[in-house]
């Protein structure tokens, strides 16, 4: 079964904001790849495009189960898709590790963007919603996605990774504009403001 079929089909759901205990736990394994998880899957693709989000961990709807969604650009701009449950991520070492310093965002600290230099490369393994093994190669901003999602399995949100003084930042651009999203945002929409 091709992922697309679990693309449509779900519910938006509220997505869990950073301080709730969910987030930053490590997370339990997938081992039922049944329909309560392709329901689950169908659920987050939903929740993150009516976020506008480029991947979606389950701790970002509540649940602390080992799993994670994307649809998201690769390097050379294709637009790739899939779940990945129980994945592991390795990243070049050596003279092989490029990093590269981007603007990072989360939709669980909506509005908030601050630079984070992670490897330019990364492999995500794991198994795929039906428990077939899969492995993804990731370039430009899915090498940064499968390394953000994946840290929020492990109970990592990227502003642990950030310097205190660029934490501040980033918690001042969230605190400015947390009037602009509801508290069960996306289930009701982000306010529309004049400069928008």
């Amino acid at each position: 079964m091709p992922i697309t079929d679990l693309m449509t089909g779900g519910t938006v759901l509220p997505i869990t904001r950073w301080g709730e205990p969910v987030m930053h736990e490590q997370t339990k394994p997938v081992t039922e790849f049944d329909e309560d998880l392709h329901a689950l899957v169908r659920d987050m693709f939903a929740t993150m495009r009516a976020a506008s989000g480029v991947g979606l961990a389950a701790t970002q709807v509540g649940r602390d189960v080992a799993l994670f969604v994307y649809e998201c650009p690769d390097a050379d701009e294709r637009i790739r898709i899939g779940a990945i449950c129980n994945p592991e991520v390795t990243t070049p070492t050596g003279k092989a590790r490029r990093l590269e310093s981007t603007e990072e965002g989360c939709l669980s600290f909506p509005g908030g963007y601050q630079p984070l230099a992670r490897p330019d490369r990364a492999t995500c393994t794991g198994q795929d919603p039906w428990g077939e093994p899969v492995t993804v190669e990731g370039t430009g901003t899915l090498a940064r996605c499968l390394q953000h999602e994946t840290d929020h399995l492990n109970g990592i949100v990227f502003g642990d990774r950030l310097s205190t003084r660029t934490y501040r930042k980033l918690e001042q651009q969230k605190n400015d504009l947390a009037h602009l999203y509801p508290a069960d945002w996306p289930v009701h929409p982000k306010k529309v403001t004049a400069d928008d």
